[in-house]
């Protein structure tokens, strides 16, 4: 029998709008699920039968790359259909000999590892990860040394109202409402840098005329959200109730396409939010992490008031889904200071507690935490990179804390002298002085919440690592690494 033919094709409105555009620069998105990923994949493979074709498609770091559900795994569903062929790191190759390669832009300067390069399709996925001088200089890089492909780019983004991207394509924007102008979307304008400032035009003459040897660029932004993309919404029904159940401020960007809403003090977090217990009440069995927000700066007269490293220990209980908040340790100190009372507080806490750790970008950021880990062993360490806003960071447990979706308001506060600190900064999220307990409570959660199932790890900001299956409610959750052979202080041993 012989094999049936596969015929790929975008879903009808922006989706086909988007990969129908005749601008050398398109931007798709403003809103999460409008079906970004599949069209950016379906871009790259549009000249797969031309020998000469060589495209590459950019995020901003390699983990987002072969992230759980990202780039990597939605390309494996469609290029072998193909007949394409992953080869070397990170590329697929069609029959044709036509190549498309993903790679990643973490730091500013990689932007030149690029120099020389000629690229006929450069794709951005969330272009607002991305810094305006990565873009720029890609935006020279495209060209096409065969001359069989007009050179273009593509970029998928959802809204971020502090970024460059929100200047770039403001005219399709309401600037009263933030959301996008329906009769705008798709409508090509042009741009070039003139004095380098952005001049803009209905048309490339009218640029010409007023800029005399200028060569406009053609730009447009197509808008889409989540009722562009039924198929999506067929294939995963419950997507909707997760974006629904988000803070007040992210549900507008993500799910209704919002560019101009900012966050303000208490979107995030209140008072009223927690229930608060005595330790007296804490279940006898649970799964425990303490995540450390670090910092290393003590006060000064040129900075009296610096961050904080924070330390905060949440606990769940597997059999009524509750999470606790059971302590924070914040103060300030010098890096050695803060080494020694992280390990102090792994071994008061005992092994069967995780220990989380973030990862900030860079070899400084790696050989730091290298460094702890091995001030660490025997303990169950976790490593998390910094690859995302504070705010996603935090949103899973403020929907869990205000009772949105399966947390139905399931956190607790163990009574304590800190919680005064704990809860003023979480009310002044995001726009107080100070989230270094924010950030160690959110850290906590969000790998919590993946043992639990509670929150699908699949749609958290960052991938983490997991131990073993997702265990039904009221299962055993795994045991205790062995310790290594020295000594220690666990105040809590039998605690898990």
């Amino acid at each position: 029998m012989a094999d049936a033919a596969v015929e790929f094709r975008p879903q009808p409105g922006p989706q086909e709008q988007f990969l129908s555009s005749a601008a050398d620069i398109c931007i798709y998105g403003g809103a999460a699920y409008g079906g970004k990923t599949f069209a950016l994949l379906l871009e790259g493979a549009r000249f797969s039968g031309d020998a000469d074709f060589g495209g590459v498609i950019f995020r901003r770091t390699s983990p987002q790359i072969t992230a759980e559900g990202g780039l990597w795994d939605t390309a494996e569903k469609i290029y072998p259909l193909l007949g394409a062929e992953p080869y070397g790191q990170k590329q697929w190759r069609f029959p044709s000999g036509a190549k498309l390669s993903f790679s990643h832009l973490q730091h500013e300067k990689d932007k030149f590892s690029w120099q020389g390069a000629q690229l006929p399709l450069i794709g951005l996925d969330e272009l607002t990860h991305f810094t305006e001088g990565q873009f720029w200089y890609l935006v020279s890089r495209n060209r096409d040394p065969s001359g069989t492909v007009k050179p273009y780019i593509r970029a998928t983004t959802n809204p971020d109202p502090d970024s460059w991207v929100a200047t770039l394509i403001e005219w399709w924007i309401d600037q009263d409402t933030g959301y996008a102008i329906p009769e705008r979307s798709g409508v090509i304008r042009y741009v070039a840098r003139i004095n380098d400032q952005l001049e803009w035009a209905d048309t490339a003459a009218d640029l010409i005329a007023r800029h005399p040897g200028c060569q406009p660029l053609s730009l447009t932004f197509v808008a889409s959200s989540y009722k562009d993309n039924p198929l999506g919404l067929a294939a995963d029904p419950g997507y909707m109730a997760r974006l629904s159940n988000l803070p007040k401020v992210e549900a507008e960007r993500l799910k209704n396409g919002n560019w101009l809403i900012r966050a303000a003090a208490g979107d995030y977090f209140r008072e009223s939010d927690f229930q608060f217990i005595y330790a007296t009440e804490l279940p006898a069995r649970r799964l425990r992490a303490r995540f450390w927000d670090r910092a290393a700066t003590l006060p000064s007269e040129a900075n009296p008031d610096p961050d904080w490293t924070a330390g905060v220990l949440l606990s769940l209980d597997p059999d009524s889904g509750m999470i606790y908040i059971e302590h924070v340790d914040r103060f300030r100190g010098r890096p050695g200071t803060v080494q020694a009372r992280i390990r102090l507080r792994a071994e008061e806490d005992g092994h069967p507690t995780a220990v989380g750790l973030f990862r900030d970008p860079g070899q400084a950021g790696i050989a730091d935490v290298d460094h702890l880990i091995r001030l660490l062993a025997g303990y169950r360490t976790i490593v998390v990179p910094e690859t995302t806003s504070k705010e996603t960071k935090a949103g899973p447990l403020s929907s869990y804390a205000a009772g949105a979706g399966p947390g139905q308001g399931k956190v607790g506060i163990v009574r304590g002298p800190w919680n005064a600190a704990l809860i003023a900064e979480l009310e002044n999220f995001p726009k107080g002085r100070h989230d270094d307990q924010v950030d160690g409570a959110a850290g906590a959660f969000n790998w919590l919440a993946t043992q639990l199932g509670a929150v699908d790890y699949r749609y958290l900001p960052v991938p983490l690592p997991r131990f073993g299956a997702r265990p039904a409610p009221g299962a055993f959750l795994g045991a205790p690494r062995r310790a290594a052979a020295t000594t220690v202080r666990p105040a809590r041993r039998g605690v898990y």
